[in-house]
């Protein structure tokens, strides 16, 4: 399968996050899949380190946009890049071309992807795509979201969402998909 992995430019090497990411890109390689990430620094750089150093295929999407601001090109491990000229462009490339997305812990660039790709399904933009959101994070912030706007979201939409903490996790999702909890 082709997974896009989302999630935060800050954590660098040897922090937990970053560790997180790597073993799972290494587990995504490990179990035959191909890894669509960003393309850039911290989740996205430990992802496509992990699935690179594990033979892997890691396919990075960047964007003329970000480097524009932030002056850096795509991360050692990419293997192959799809380069676009926008930012919008980049979000709706990693959501249309995986057949599953995996959201770590970011801020709000992290938040659009999952908040665009998930309204996406909705509005049947695209075919139902599992969202595996990792960590109590963003687990609350779904949780809030729903409890306050409720009668905004239907509760068939809220069974998209598939809410996890560890890589066990997301591989057994990844095994066999009915057997996470969901929000």
């Amino acid at each position: 399968m082709n997974i896009t992995v989302f999630g935060g430019s800050a954590p660098r090497p040897e922090s937990p996050e970053y560790e997180f990411a790597y073993d799972l890109g290494k587990n995504l390689a490990t179990a035959g899949h191909t890894v669509l990430t960003g393309g850039y620094m911290g989740i996205m750089e430990a992802v496509s380190k992990g699935a690179a150093e594990s033979n892997g295929h890691v396919i990075g999407i960047t964007c003329e946009e970000i480097e524009r601001w932030r002056h850096n090109g795509k991360n050692l491990w990419v293997k192959e890049e799809w380069r676009l000229p926008t930012l919008h462009d980049r979000i709706l490339k990693l959501i249309d071309s995986c057949d599953i997305a995996i959201a770590l812990p970011g801020g709000p660039g992290t938040l659009a992807e999952i908040v665009l790709m998930w309204n996406r399904i909705q509005i049947e933009v695209i075919p139902p795509k599992p969202i595996i959101i990792v960590g109590e994070g963003w687990k609350k912030v779904f949780h809030v979201l729903y409890q306050e706007q409720a009668k905004y979201i239907n509760e068939n939409y809220m069974k998209l969402l598939h809410f996890v903490n560890t890589n066990e996790d997301i591989l057994s999702y990844l095994i066999n998909p009915n057997e996470i909890n969901k929000l």
